[in-house]
């Protein structure tokens, strides 16, 4: 006698019923976070952070500055000890202070043999003690 083969019970359609519907779901969710995504993006960048109104604009940004063979200020360090590192032939021209995000922004311009540089000094988180946050070169 053959038999005949079952179909299943109900049990097993209503499972597969909500795992489709999970999945739809999941699918949907991943869907709505992709198109939402570039909006999140798109929008006007922040324009980069400017180290004071003291810095002139065609002043250049550098990640150390080196003053002879074993004195060199990188972004950074500590405010008294890069001060410490500069030589004797530098001269400070000008000095301003300002309210920064995080605490006073000192921003010394140097001169040195003709050549002229700014150091930013500020905390970087609050209550902290300033450091180099800027190099520039004239």
């Amino acid at each position: 006698m053959a038999t005949r083969p079952r179909l299943g019970s109900s049990g097993e359609w209503l499972t597969a019923a909500v795992f489709l519907a999970a999945t739809l779901l999941v699918g949907s969710l991943v869907v709505r976070e992709l198109r939402g995504l570039p909006r999140a993006f798109s929008g006007p960048a922040e324009p980069p952070a400017v180290a004071s109104e003291a810095v002139p604009p065609e002043a250049v940004s550098v990640p150390a500055l080196m003053l002879g063979a074993a004195n060199e200020i990188r972004v950074g360090d500590r405010a008294d000890a890069a001060v410490s590192r500069l030589d004797a032939g530098v001269v400070l021209v000008k000095t301003t202070v300002e309210g920064g995000p995080l605490g006073p922004r000192e921003v010394r311009s140097y001169e040195l043999s003709g050549t002229r540089f700014i150091l930013v000094f500020e905390p970087f988180e609050r209550r902290g003690e300033p450091r180099v946050a800027a190099i520039y070169l004239q």
